[in-house]
């Protein structure tokens, strides 16, 4: 497995550049991670000329990640060759919103594999799903998924560089919005899976009393408007409490561990998150940690248990980037990783068996 990166200022010109960088005959995949500030027709099929025998898989970005650094306006990339992977199949969901969306994308690859995604070893094979960072669909395909197969799937939401105005996936020399593209890899070398999101718990609570899932809206916690519910339990104003969402935003804690709930915004009263919540959720208010030495943790404990680490992807929420660059420490987080091959990206989100957020989800290779 080899990275790579680009600075270079079209998209012809940064395939080329990979290309070169690589120098592999024939990688069996190619998943790059570009920046929003290409476009994003051109970069897929510039990729895609670029490595016409492989199988070349993306998503734009609000800010990309590789072996030791945190880059912007750049395209990153990770090459597999033979000796690593043994299969990997591509889906593309071109409408999320559809009812049928993941059955359809499993009965392709059903169809590659012969075999039920139901009946596949989720040991032997591993899942990545990129999807539209704006289709607040990422909680159904999730949902989807968990009751068609037990292989993880496990990936990132795509960004546009703090836009907020249109995400794109990308396979085979295409640009898709309002989709998502899945991979069904079959290793030849071991894997796991890192969730790490750096929160402590606190034993403050909301109950979610009144929602809108459609729209991730909470209407009401506690029988009360959610902002000034919000407001009250962390001893701020409603106007102040936008000011504590990065610092302080809830999580659904199962088996001791957070799974956040990040606010967006205050609209109304009410409380905008970037992931749902359901109706009757119970959520702690979190406190946040070092995410420079969570993850170093995290790592180091991976380490342990795999011995030597061969490869990592990495699909780091854009929150976790804000507070890295408002601290100062961009530079720090990148160099945790500059010892591993490692590409990824700053995502709107994150999915590692459900939707989260202000986490990291990372596919790791042995060594």
């Amino acid at each position: 497995m080899k990275t790579a990166y680009s600075l270079k200022e079209t998209p012809e010109e940064i395939a080329q550049d990979l290309q070169t960088q690589f120098s592999i005959d024939s990688p069996k995949a190619i998943v790059f991670f570009a920046s929003s500030a290409f476009d994003p027709e051109a970069i897929s099929s510039s990729m895609y000329k670029a490595f016409p025998n492989a199988t070349v898989f993306g998503c734009s970005t609000a800010g990309e990640i590789v072996s030791g650094k945190m880059l912007k306006k750049s395209v990153v990339a990770m090459a597999f060759e033979d000796q690593i992977i043994d299969t990997i199949n591509l889906s593309i969901i071109k409408d999320v919103k559809s009812d049928k969306a993941v059955e359809d994308a499993f009965a392709v690859f059903e169809k590659q594999v012969g075999k039920s995604m139901l009946e596949l070893d989720p040991t032997a094979y591993v899942g990545l799903i990129l999807v539209d960072g704006l289709s607040m669909k990422e909680e159904e395909l999730m949902d989807k998924i968990g009751d068609l197969t037990n292989v993880t799937f496990l990936g990132g939401s795509a960004g546009d560089d703090l836009q907020f105005k249109q995400t794109h996936v990308f396979a085979a020399g295409q640009a898709y919005s309002n989709a998502a593209v899945l991979a069904l890899l079959k290793p030849k070398i071991g894997f796991d899976i890192i969730k790490t999101q750096s929160f402590s718990a606190s034993p403050r609570e909301l109950l979610a009393t009144r929602v809108d899932e459609q729209s991730r809206q909470v209407l009401e916690f506690n029988g009360k408007d959610a902002a000034a519910a919000y407001a009250e339990i962390i001893g701020a104003s409603v106007e102040d409490a936008p000011k504590h969402f990065m610092k302080n935003p809830v999580g659904l804690i199962i088996d001791g561990e957070p799974y956040v709930r990040s606010p967006q915004q205050i609209k109304d009263n009410h409380m905008v998150f970037y992931c749902n919540v359901k109706d009757q959720m119970k959520l702690s208010i979190l406190e946040s940690t070092d995410i420079v030495k969570d993850t170093q943790t995290a790592l180091a404990e991976k380490k342990a248990e795999m011995g030597k680490l061969g490869a990592i992807l990495n699909f780091n929420c854009i929150l976790r980037t804000l507070e890295l660059e408002s601290e100062g420490r961009t530079e720090d987080y990148g160099k945790i990783f500059e010892e591993v091959p490692t590409v990824g990206f700053s995502t709107y989100g994150e999915q590692c068996i459900g939707h989260v957020n202000q986490t990291a989800t990372m596919l790791v290779f042995k060594g």
